[in-house]
């Protein structure tokens, strides 16, 4: 216990100070850390300039590819755009992460009323997206088949700073883009007008419910909502949607079983049909949903996702009875591209911070930019962005010119092969460099207020949304099957003609060589295995397309550094790329790695061992 004699005055040159205890100290006021001192040293933390300014690889890529007459009409808005992205969209953002949504399921008297409430910065996002028109400029067309690449750009630049509002607009755009190929006038004149609106206070956003309890990729045996028809002929649809992401949507699109006069339904894929549905009537109560809980995720928490009871939900028929997954195809044709764009951001996004960081961080007498292997960790950060970033864009450009009536036979059957192949692999480049860029921020990268974090817990989502790698894997083996090996052809030429372009190039040489041979062992892989088992391709399918995405990238990097006139930063890229090993799969092929035999000793490898310990 204190007491008023414990305490003395002591004076002194620095300042006066207390002591307890029968004994005094003198503290000194020129100690750093004394009384109520912190000490004098705060760290700088790593800023963002304008992302599109900064973007070297992203400028490279469209003064290379895009016409000049287009890139001209577009640079300002792209100029303005990262500006605003760095700026008020990132402000917003990170207000998102902080408030995230809230469900009130029951009000004071008991009444059931599921009510969502969203951030205010959440509806700020809403109107941004309406006035830029992020799904709009890839349907007005105004660039031609430019259009879709101009929109694929400004996601890129929004998706990794927009608190996940990119994950609705995803949606919307996958909704516009069925709505559009049903031709059917009645949904086009209502929703999809809005769905492309520039319009805040017209501008709807779309869900997209299919995950049911039973899974999400499979929805042939997954989905057990049930549609009844009515007389004036909409459907009723009961069921319970297990994942359903952005909430809050204005309408959603979603997969039911279409009950016949005797409420039997058809079991499998055959028996599913595509149905429109807005969430909410003409007195904005919701269309008999019920919000059962809101989903608790290891991310993306700034994004309202719910389970959701449909008991008696209106809704419409829109594709024909018994086509609901073909329907759903172009939907899936755009989420999987836009995955690739926020996988991309996000690792753009990361690069950034961390690059600015090093500018800024002394350590060991000085700045980590003088520290070498810190900035060959970077580098190859950067390389693994700058290869996605040309992937994905090269996609982007092939569903432009699909979507013009513009592709030709060989556009299509690559642009097939290629969207899976992008989805997937990008997504996990983007939870290395997210877990390796966290790293380069030492402890601060792990400290929520940064903001760092939330980088790489959102990046978990992207190799699990739209279909695992093992999923899109399999469906790179249904592609190759279906065409009878043409998709492979046609991606072995295109590789080709990139190739020669860097032919003259003499420090492009062995990057040629080194993409040339992964193809030539790819082709002889995909026809030398067509009259073994199948199981051998599926347990091979991962490697497989794993060798596809790294040897296009290969391609790419090498045909970019050519046209470039072998910029030094070019051709390292090149380089560096190439020296990988780029066609896994044929390696792991010749040491029986996909064989009867090794794959019983896998399974024996992972329960066996489970099975002695128990």
């Amino acid at each position: 216990m204190y007491s008023l004699r414990n305490f003395c005055l002591i004076k002194g040159v620095g300042r006066f100070s207390f002591s307890g205890g029968g004994g005094s100290e003198y503290v000194h006021s020129s100690l750093p850390f004394s009384g109520t001192r912190i000490g004098q040293f705060f760290q700088a933390e790593p800023q963002l300039g304008n992302q599109y300014v900064m973007d070297y690889a992203l400028q490279s890529y469209l003064k290379q590819v895009m016409p000049a007459e287009v890139l001209d009409s577009v640079s300002a808005d792209l100029h303005r755009f990262g500006g605003r992205v760095a700026g008020e969209i990132n402000e917003l953002g990170h207000r998102v992460e902080l408030e995230p949504p809230q469900l009130q399921q029951y009000d004071a008297w008991g009444r059931r009323v599921d009510h969502l409430a969203t951030s205010p910065a959440w509806k700020q996002l809403h109107d941004i997206s309406a006035e830029e028109g992020l799904v709009e400029i890839a349907y007005t067309r105004l660039h031609g088949p430019w259009s879709r690449l101009y929109q694929a750009v400004k996601i890129y630049l929004f998706a990794p700073y927009s608190g996940l509002y990119s994950c609705p607009l995803a949606m919307t755009d996958g909704a516009a883009k069925v709505i559009e190929a049903s031709g059917n006038m009645m949904l086009f004149h209502r929703a999809y007008s809005r769905l492309i609106s520039r319009d805040p206070k017209e501008f709807w956003t779309s869900g997209q419910w299919m995950t049911e309890r039973k899974g999400g990729s499979d929805v042939g045996i997954g989905t057990e909502t049930v549609a009844v028809p009515q007389s004036d002929g909409r459907y009723r649809l009961y069921g319970y949607k297990w994942f359903s992401s952005a909430s809050d949507s204005d309408m959603s699109l979603t997969l039911a079983r279409i009950a016949d006069d005797n409420s039997q339904v058809t079991e499998g894929s055959k028996g599913l049909s595509l149905f429109y549905l807005e969430t909410r009537d003409k007195q904005g109560d919701l269309n008999n949903i019920q919000i059962q809980r809101l989903k608790n995720k290891l991310g993306t928490r700034q994004l309202p996702t719910a389970e959701l009871l449909l008991d008696g939900t209106w809704a419409h028929k829109l594709s024909s009875h018994g086509r609901g997954v073909a329907a759903i195809s172009d939907m899936l044709t755009i989420t999987r591209l836009h995955n690739g764009l926020s996988a991309v951001g996000n690792m753009r996004r990361m690069v950034s911070l961390a690059r600015d960081y090093c500018l800024r961080r002394e350590v060991f007498g000085k700045k980590l930019i003088d520290h070498p292997l810190h900035i060959q960790t970077l580098a190859r950060l950067e390389l693994e962005c700058r290869g996605a970033l040309y992937f994905v864009l090269e996609v982007a450009r092939l569903l432009g010119l699909e979507e013009t009536s513009k592709a030709s036979e060989e556009d299509q059957l690559l642009l097939r092969l290629l969207l899976p192949l992008v989805k997937l692999y990008t997504a996990k480049q983007a939870m290395v460099v997210a877990s390796e860029g966290l790293e380069s921020f030492g402890g601060q990268g792990y400290i929520e207020d940064t903001g760092i974090p939330v980088l790489l817990r959102d990046a978990q989502v992207l190799p699990i949304w739209e279909g695992t790698t093992n999923v899109l894997s399999l469906d790179v083996l249904r592609a190759l099957n279906k065409t009878q090996g043409q998709v492979v052809q046609v991606f072995m030429a295109d590789v080709k003609r990139r190739l020669a372009t860097a032919k003259e190039e003499v420090e492009l040489q062995q990057a040629c060589r080194a993409v040339a041979t992964a193809a030539d062992d790819i082709l002889h892989f995909t026809f030398g295995t067509t009259n073994e088992a199948q199981s051998l391709l599926e347990t091979a399918a991962r490697d497989y397309s794993f060798s596809l995405a790294k040897t296009y990238i290969g391609a790419l990097l090498v045909e970019h550094a050519a046209r470039c006139g072998s910029q030094d930063i070019d051709v390292y890229a090149a380089q560096r790329w190439c020296s990988k090993r780029l066609c896994l799969v044929a390696e792991r092929h010749a040491c029986g790695y996909y064989t009867s035999e090794s794959q019983m000793l896998e399974k024996d490898v992972l329960f066996k061992s489970s099975e002695k310990n128990s």
